[in-house]
């Protein structure tokens, strides 16, 4: 175009040819570098691609704009839109049938001479071509061209002469009277054919846009603006229109034409270019002028009308395809991302293609998905077996199959919930008997009694052993032998409490461990078991003990030998006995069987080789520092072991820190390290007090679970959980969802009752009398009007069935039972959807139950809210007595009626 930057056009028929509009046109076929169709002297466009030159037309000057025929014959008919105004059909090099060959070379004139800005060919009806032009007083700026028009008045002949002097006109090849004119006294910059109408034209005027139809040219419609150039239609999305004014682009919605949808960022320089994508939805490509970049805007919304005060998500980026100064680029009409670039100076092209951003996700059943573009790709890794083996260890799997056998909601059972999760998980089968003992303590009534030492259950032994006064020191002799030992025991309330909580002793003062030691034996832990009995001073019983665990089946024999050496405990500390157990205990693979020969060994008040053992329980080992360390040993090594816990996130601390902010910290570590935020929901809603429950990390660890199994579609799951966190956290609760509504102000009538005070008059002044048993509401509590009266009893709604006119004596009849008139179920409000008409639940079973019991009845069966609207309707209020029914009332009103009306008394069933 001459004197400006070039541009491009695709062929709209063939994907491998397009055309660079400068001072001349030059046609190019583009193809992969060394084919055949190849020449040499071909301009490479990218390392795959290059272009031929195939034709050049030099013989329209003056060139402004140009648009291709859309239609494929003729296939390469271009309209070029000059200087002076005038449009003129061309081609490059293509020989035309008879048909279409008069097309090429016809011009277009207007009255006035003026610039020619912009052409648009009607994508429907092909022959009409719309041209925009500056402003002229007396002229229009939109002229519509009838390309098929061969109109050349012979009166006007002379005039074109002496306007085109210097040109020599052919009558049969110039037209100058458009089909339409429109835009009259203004000045037009862009233009397009709308996709959904061909007959609308969206037009770019000086300081609007304007939507003209050329079913009524009298009329348009336009909306004031200063984004008025380069309007350009989304072809995936034909109601969103882009347009733009210097650095600025507008997104309008043609179904809400008032302003734009979305305005994109300002750029600091003139905008030359916006261009949609026409492969992607959503793809808005824009270029300034001076620059190497091409900034694209994704649009990531469904194309609906959007509201005030919402704007659609929009994902900016930029691309460049070359390193000089672009000077224009189209996208290739068929090729996904696909565009050709032109530089600004010495026609450079390249071909390039925007790659799509790449969208990595998690599936909730472990699959990784990514696109790209069209395509979506399943990550798939060598070696089945491997892959399996590491989906089972992870941990949304495990959460999912614990889910599924409804991990967590067991309640009675706590210590059942670690058999749920599979039982192979230590930690947390520590966790879920930590959990059970807290209950049963916390149910204990004898501990209800002293308030204090209840609220310590879930406190943790942290703060229970801090609380501890009146200890007392014991020595006792060793079970089964008159030894007098020289161990110190320490005794008092709050350690035993701390004893119960690991599971040791059960209710009572007295410190009884057969029960415990019993169940050890159940599930096979024999080492622990002669541990826990050698603890208790009941040498005799840890070696009977390892004897049943050597004789049981898959026993270990070695067992005996540990035993042997037991037996020959001596207290004499330069023993031989002594001295060979402290040397070889070490070499002992079961920590249970070390630290009994450490606890043996060791000196009163020194037990570091029990203590410190970590392959040892934290609870046997708590449980230990409670019966032998005094008060002064015990906090400190509490302190010590509950910092341990929280540091490395192990579950066994839970019974040090209880359900309090050390345990949320404790518990955010183990989440830290497993993710494991199933566990920590149900941990925490297990008598956690009220501000523990309302910690952030809480609330998170709940919300994320519940998340996954809502993305794990497991509804009724998700319902469970709901329903067993509002049992556990009232506060958690939702707000009533469904209830009954006044009428005229629209509030709740159960929960504005709810919600009064009952001191003072109550609800007497709303027509509720003071009886707690028999209240009523006949008004709403909200605004007083009125509520609806029962369809058959005709008292207001809100008076219990009890007190309504008709139960008295006549209960058999009416079938009003007293299991009816005693079930809350009967005061309910209840209606016909298609009628409106409603009453007390009770009235309508009753209505409905008397009617199918009588066969002779059958209309008012068939047809009960028809007879009751017409009753409503034309019937007076009654008031009924106590004697009467409610049936036999409305069978008297039907025969009035009727006698009035003069209808048989067949009408109503037989009556």
């Amino acid at each position: 175009m001459s004197g400006s930057k070039p541009d491009i056009l695709w062929s709209p028929h063939h994907p491998d040819r397009y055309v660079i509009c400068d001072s001349e046109l030059g046609l190019y076929r583009i193809g992969p570098v060394g084919s055949s169709e190849t020449k040499p002297g071909t301009l490479p466009l990218s390392e795959e691609t290059a272009a031929t030159l195939l034709a050049i037309n030099s013989d329209t000057p003056y060139m402004k704009c140009v648009a291709w025929y859309p239609k494929h014959e003729p296939e390469c008919l271009l309209a070029v839109g000059q200087a002076n105004g005038r449009v003129v059909l061309t081609s490059l090099g293509q020989s035309h049938n008879s048909t279409y060959k008069d097309l090429v070379g016809k011009e277009f004139v207007p009255k006035h001479a003026r610039q020619c800005n912009t052409l648009a060919w009607n994508p429907v009806d092909s022959n009409l071509l719309a041209a925009g032009l500056d402003k002229h007083r007396a002229d229009f700026s939109v002229l519509i061209w009838d390309i098929s028009s061969k109109f050349s008045p012979e009166a006007s002949v002379a005039s074109e002469k002496s306007r085109f002097s210097a040109v020599e006109l052919d009558s049969s090849t110039v037209v100058t009277k458009p089909l339409y004119e429109l835009g009259q006294n203004d000045a037009c910059l862009s233009l397009c054919w709308l996709l959904r109408d061909p007959k609308l034209l969206l037009a770019g005027m000086h300081r609007n846009l304007a939507i003209f139809d050329l079913r009524n040219t009298s009329q348009k419609t336009f909306v004031n603006t200063k984004a008025i150039q380069g309007v350009t239609v989304d072809p995936h999305f034909h109601d969103r229109v882009a347009s733009f004014f210097e650095g600025q682009v507008a997104i309008w919605d043609l179904r809400k034409f008032e302003k734009p949808v979305l305005t994109l960022n300002e750029q600091p320089k003139p905008l030359t270019k916006v261009a949609w994508c026409p492969t992607r939805n959503g793809l808005l490509a824009t270029l300034t002028r001076d620059s190497n970049i091409i900034r694209l805007y994704d649009m990531q919304h469904t194309p609906t009308p959007i509201g005030d005060e919402t704007e659609p998500t929009i994902i900016e980026r930029s691309v460049q395809p070359c390193e000089s100064q672009i000077g224009s680029f189209a996208w290739h009409p068929s090729s996904q991302n696909r565009m050709v670039v032109v530089s600004a100076a010495n026609r450079v092209m390249t071909d390039f293609t925007v790659f799509e951003r790449i969208s990595l996700a998690w599936s909730s059943t472990t699959s990784l998905m990514w696109a790209c573009g069209r395509h979506l790709y399943d990550c798939a890794e060598d070696g089945a077996e491997g892959v399996q083996g590491a989906i089972e260890k992870d941990i949304a799997t495990k959460m999912r199959q614990r889910a599924q056998s409804r991990y967590g909601h067991d309640t009675a059972q706590v210590w059942r919930n670690h058999l749920l999760a599979g039982g192979n998980d230590s930690q947390l089968k520590c966790l879920w008997y930590d959990l059970f003992y807290m209950k049963l303590c916390a149910e204990d009534l004898e501990l209800k009694l002293q308030g204090n030492k209840q609220s310590l259950v879930h406190s943790g032994i942290k703060n229970i052993v801090k609380t501890s006064s009146g200890t007392t020191e014991s020595r006792r002799c060793w079970s089964g032998s008159d030894r007098q030992t020289d161990v110190p025991r320490y005794h008092s309330e709050e350690r035993c409490l701390a004893l119960r909580l690991c599971g040791w002793i059960s209710k009572g003062p007295d410190i009884d461990v057969e029960v415990f030691l019993r169940s050890l034996e159940h599930e096979r832990e024999w080492e622990r078991a002669a541990a826990v009995a050698l603890f208790n001073l009941d040498i005799r019983r840890a070696i009977q003990i390892l004897n049943k665990g050597a004789t049981a089946e898959k026993g270990d024999l070695n067992l005996n030998v540990v035993a042997m050496a037991l037996s020959g405990y001596t207290e004499e500390k330069s023993s031989l006995w002594r001295e060979m157990c402290s040397s070889l205990r070490l070499q002992l693979k079961n920590p249970y069987l070390c630290v009994m020969f450490a606890f043996l060994t060791s000196e009163p008040g020194a037990y570091d080789g029990v203590l410190l053992e970590s392959s040892v329980a934290v609870r046997d080992r708590v449980a230990f520092a409670c019966m032998f360390l005094s008060d002064s040993q015990l906090p400190r090594y509490i302190d010590k072991l509950t910092n341990e816990m929280k540091e490395v996130g192990n579950l066994e601390g839970i019974l040090l820190t209880g359900l309090t902010k050390d345990g949320v910290d404790l518990m955010e570590s183990y989440v830290d390290l497993t993710g494991d935020v199933q566990t920590a929901s149900f941990c925490m809603l297990k008598g956690s007090p009220s501000d523990v429950l309302k910690d952030p990390r809480v609330q998170c660890w709940i919300e994320n679970y519940r998340n996954l199994l809502d993305a794990w579609r497991f509804w009724h799951k998700r319902a469970e959980f709901d329903i067993h966190r509002g049992k556990l956290d009232p506060s958690s609760k939702p707000l009533a969802q469904v209830f009954v509504s006044c009428n005229f102000c629209g509030k709740s009538i159960s929960y504005s009752c709810s919600a009064m005070p009952h001191q003072g008059r109550g609800f007497s002044q709303y027509g509720v009398s003071g009886s707690p048993t028999k209240s009523k509401v006949t008004s709403c509590p909200g605004c007083r009007k009125p509520l609806p009266r029962c369809a058959l009893c005709l008292m207001n709604m809100g008076t219990p069935v009890s007190n309504c006119p008709g139960t008295g004596k006549s209960d058999e009849k009416v079938d009003l039972t007293r299991e009816n008139k005693l079930a809350q179920f009967n005061n309910w409000f209840t209606w016909c959807h298609n009628c409106r008409h409603g009453g007390h639940a009770g009235h309508m079973l009753s209505w409905f139950r008397w009617g199918a019991l009588d066969g002779t009845r059958g209309s008012l069966v068939l047809a009960p809210c028809r007879q009751l609207d017409f009753f409503f309707k034309f019937g007076p209020k009654i008031t009924t007595t106590e004697e009467s029914l409610y049936p036999s009332v409305l069978v008297q009103i039907f025969f009035a009626l009727a006698k009035i009306m003069s209808l048989p008394k067949s009408l109503f069933g037989g009556f």
